[in-house]
């Protein structure tokens, strides 16, 4: 393993266990939802860094369709799967905190459903790229990235363009919208952890990636020698 990967695997724990204790000990409870509101450390920052990976997986697979190479096709495919991860994550937490706050476990309101569109989008992606074998599942499923890009601009403004049961955005939205000192630094401490956690993981699948590539380069080249 590379030295520098290494060491970032380190620094990324380090920030997640200095996430954990600011959101679970050093950030105040919330008046209003009590401890539960907790969640909003993990879910928050699982969803930015969705964002963040399918946003690299929208400028990998344009700069793919333009120059063919295979090592944007590989980055394309890594932050399209750890993508899928961190919004996972965030269609588990996201209940899990709504089910005492709200009352219900899910309702059907712009946020939450396109929300599950994107990630059906995304797994629809990574099942092309799992189960075909057409030389051209990697231009397919750029293509297909191009639509998620669309479902993720429009989970992002849903809450601005609608009245939904998603709450307000708590940064940058309405004047009363904003976090106490405490529970603002232990967001950031976490949004940079997890952010931090979905780019290393990223690297990893991207040279993993790149290993079965060239894996099949191989097997190529070696069935057209033995064919001649």
């Amino acid at each position: 393993m590379k030295p520098s990967l290494i060491l970032f695997s380190l620094l990324t724990l380090g920030l997640l266990i200095w996430g954990f204790h600011q959101a679970m000990f050093d950030a105040p409870t919330e008046a209003t939802m009590g401890e539960i509101q907790r969640i909003f450390y993990y879910h928050a920052p699982s969803g930015f860094t969705a964002f963040a990976c399918f946003f690299v997986n929208l400028v990998a697979s344009l700069a793919y369709l333009k120059t063919r190479n295979m090592r944007l096709d590989a980055l394309a495919l890594a932050s399209a799967q750890v993508g899928v991860m961190f919004c996972t994550i965030v269609l588990i937490t996201g209940p899990l905190w709504a089910r005492p706050v709200w009352g219900i476990w899910w309702t059907w309101d712009a946020r939450l459903t396109s929300t599950l569109v994107l990630w059906l989008i995304y797994v629809s992606y990574l099942l092309l790229r799992r189960f075909s074998h057409a030389g051209t599942v990697p231009v397919l499923a750029a293509v297909l990235a191009v639509f998620g890009s669309v479902d993720s601009a429009f989970v992002y403004m849903s809450i601005r363009w609608f009245r939904t049961q998603h709450p307000q955005p708590v940064l940058g939205g309405s004047e009363d919208s904003g976090l106490a000192p405490p529970m603002l630094h232990a967001f950031f401490i976490n949004l940079i952890a997890f952010t931090a956690l979905g780019a290393l993981l990223v690297w990893m699948r991207y040279l993993l990636e790149r290993k079965q590539q060239r894996l099949e380069e191989l097997h190529t080249l070696a069935a057209v020698g033995g064919a001649r």
